[in-house]
């Protein structure tokens, strides 16, 4: 079996969990050993019931000491039993399971694994899962691998499909020598790869974690650079001077430019009327006014006779976009237009012919930009958020409708200088670290699980003046052996809390892109009064009107992410507040957490973040939303990403050709982490 085979050849894989693992982009049998365990469960000991730790996953033994009762609230069905031990009682809850009432009988004794919870001053355990005696003592003290699962697609069928796979696979000789091995501290890949699916113990998962972080990051420089070399060789066509229109668009704004944008402005400037092609980043704060500076760019190539489009995340970011650049750049005969996949083919039809004759100016969209049939007249300038940052490969696909265009990345993560030199190495880097006078700082606070009643309560007051509110959830639905709160159950117990009045509705990842849209432009008009979402709300839309953020199992996301979260309030000329709800009851994660109490500057937190995650810190805090990396995290492992860098610099070109020459799993990487075509 090799890496490149087809999913089915390993063995108990048949059509139909093909199809179900194709929805978790496993198609060959590579993409099945890259997939890797997002936690481990481990079966502790049996616990008395008056020895539990509220928020704390335990094993009990009880009995059934009052009979079940089964109740309806709205669309949940709620089951609850009291049950007990010779130490005490605890209230056992299930939600819309109602199987559960024919299992449960008097005076029988199960064996139950659930996180403890108070409510109301009663101990409880919630969705508590069965266990056989046999199931529990084969478990106890092992690391079970815990995937990523969808529909129809068990933890089983995974780690079933998985030790096939490592079983029969033909591991090619390591591409790593012996010695470079040995100098960086890394175990063989066939090893490393057994020991991240089945580790004996911590020690085995982090010595194994540590190659394949070391891996992702090696051959993501090494690509990289290959693109620095490239773009020291291009020239621009686009030959701009400096327009006056920009400096009377900077003089016509209802407020001053911060010294950080009139700054990064100027290079932008310098950058656009250069020999040279343009290939920037803006790194900037959320609400730093990164957008001013891009319309500014935008309005500079249109004023110099060329096209430029502006490349957004999402359908409602990109008609905001358009709303917020046609108010700006209308003065000046700018016409801007919208090309989305949402648009009817007669739309499209019409926005090509525009596009294609240079009636308008500026384009605005998703991915619909290079992806669909728009033929630009002359496209100068691509402007692109984060999301879309772009390779080589989808530089061609521009270049294929007309020359190399000068690039733009804006970006609102904050990295740390030291990463972002390292990570963004083809680019020239600018910041801007300053935020307008006039933004009311957000208030913070980070509490336990005991303070949700409470927090209800305050997002229920501010719709009540009128606001709206932001609940994150680290899940979508309610997975195998996973603790963390699911954005569907969610939506249903929120919205039993809340006043009948209110809209609760929920958005995440797995939608269709129409059902997002839907559901984003409905709150962006207030039809949505709370919207509980994963963290595919992180790029997706800007509601001024939204002065709430509450984000559950806080201790789950990495610091830059959180404030990446906390920035979709704050908006707007109302007071501001962020609710960090912390689901452990360790001090590391409480110490972090703080540090976002007490900071609304990104880039402190980004340091510090750096500071405090350790290589311990493996499972849920993980970076969304930067670089498609499987396992690496550029925060907990900035020091194997420095190391990678630097080994990556011995390599001489001939030496990296040879090795992705045998090596067709490695160059199908390079691939992937560059958009690049190589060999």
């Amino acid at each position: 079996m090799k890496f490149e085979d087809e999913i089915t050849s390993v063995k108990g894989i048949g059509e139909k969990t093909q199809k179900g693992l194709a929805k978790l982009e496993i198609f060959t049998v590579q993409d099945l050993i890259e997939h890797y365990p997002r936690d481990y469960d481990v079966y502790g000991d049996i616990r008395a019931i008056q020895s539990l730790r509220e928020e704390e996953t335990s094993v009990i033994e009880v009995s059934v000491v009052a009979l079940p009762q089964k109740k309806k609230v709205r669309n949940l069905t709620i089951v609850q039993c009291r049950a007990g031990d010779a130490t005490g009682t605890i209230l056992l809850t299930w939600f819309n399971m109602p199987f559960v009432m024919k299992q449960l009988k008097m005076g029988s004794r199960y064996l139950l694994r659930g996180k403890a919870v108070r409510k109301n001053g009663l101990l409880q355990m919630e969705q508590p899962v069965f266990l056989t005696k046999e199931n529990y003592h084969n478990n106890r003290y092992v690391m079970q691998p815990i995937y990523g699962l969808t529909f129809g697609i068990t933890n089983h069928v995974i780690k079933k499909a998985v030790v096939q796979a490592i079983k029969n696979i033909e591991f090619p000789k390591d591409y790593l020598p012996v010695k470079l091995r040995k100098e960086c501290n890394l175990i063989e890949y066939k090893s490393a790869v057994s020991k991240i699916h089945f580790p004996k113990n911590t020690q085995e998962m982090l010595e194994a974690r540590r190659r394949i972080v070391f891996d992702e990051f090696f051959l993501f420089n090494l690509a990289l650079n290959y693109l620095k070399k490239q773009k020291g060789m291009k020239k621009s066509v686009f030959h701009m001077k400096p327009a006056k229109e920009c400096e009377n668009m900077i003089e016509r704004l209802p407020y001053d430019l911060t010294n950080a944008q009139r700054k990064v402005w100027k290079a932008i400037e310098q950058d656009l009327c250069s020999s040279q092609q343009m290939n920037r980043l803006v790194q900037g704060d959320v609400g730093s006014g990164k957008t001013v500076v891009a319309a500014l760019a935008l309005l500079q190539a249109a004023m110099n006779g060329y096209q430029g489009c502006l490349m957004v995340p999402t359908e409602v970011l990109a008609k905001q976009h358009l709303e917020s650049l046609e108010e700006m750049l209308s003065p000046y005969g700018i016409q801007v237009g919208l090309l989305a996949g949402s648009m009817t083919a007669k739309e499209k039809r019409l926005m090509y012919e525009k596009i294609k004759n240079q009636e308008v100016h500026i384009v605005v969209g998703t991915h619909a930009l290079i992806q669909e049939k728009a033929e630009y007249a002359n496209l100068g300038l691509v402007v692109t958020d984060e999301q879309h940052r772009f390779g080589v490969k989808q530089r061609e696909a521009l270049s294929n409708k007309g020359k190399e265009p000068h690039i733009l990345v804006m970006s609102a993560t904050p990295i740390p200088r030291t990463l972002a030199l390292i990570l963004y190495g083809d680019l020239d880097v600018s910041t801007i670290d300053e935020l307008p006078a006039n933004r009311l700082p957000i208030k913070n606070c980070v509490v336990n699980t005991s303070y949700r009643p409470k927090a209800y309560e305050f997002i229920a007051k501010e719709i009540a003046s009128g606001r709206q509110a932001y609940v994150i959830c680290p899940m979508v639905e309610e997975s195998e052996n996973m603790e963390a709160e699911n954005v569907i159950d969610y939506t249903e117990k929120l919205a039993h809390e809340l006043p009948p009045a209110y809209v609760v509705a929920y958005l995440h990842g797995k939608m269709k892109a129409k059902e997002k849209n839907e559901i984003m432009e409905r709150f962006a008009n207030g039809d949505i009064h709370v919207l509980v979402s994963t963290t595919v709300i992180e790029v997706g839309v800007n509601v001024p009107n939204a002065t709430v953020m509450m984000i559950e199992n806080a201790e789950r996301f990495g610091l830059a992410q959180l404030h990446q979260l906390r920035g979709r309030v704050g908006r707007g000329v109302c007071q501001s507040y962020c609710i960090f709800i912390n689901g452990s009851n360790s001090k590391e994660s409480q110490k972090r957490l703080e540090v976002l109490n007490h900071s609304n500057d990104g880039f402190h937190i980004a340091n510090e973040d750096l500071k405090l995650r350790g290589p311990g810190d493996m499972f849920g805090i993980r970076q969304s939303g930067m670089l498609e990396f499987k396992l690496a995290d550029i925060y907990k492992d900035a020091e194997i990403l420095m190391l990678a860098n630097e080994v990556a610099k011995r390599f001489e070109d001939a030496q990296v050709k040879l090795m992705l020459k045998k090596y067709e799993a490695l160059r199908k990487k390079m691939e992937l982490y560059t958009n690049e075509i190589f060999l």
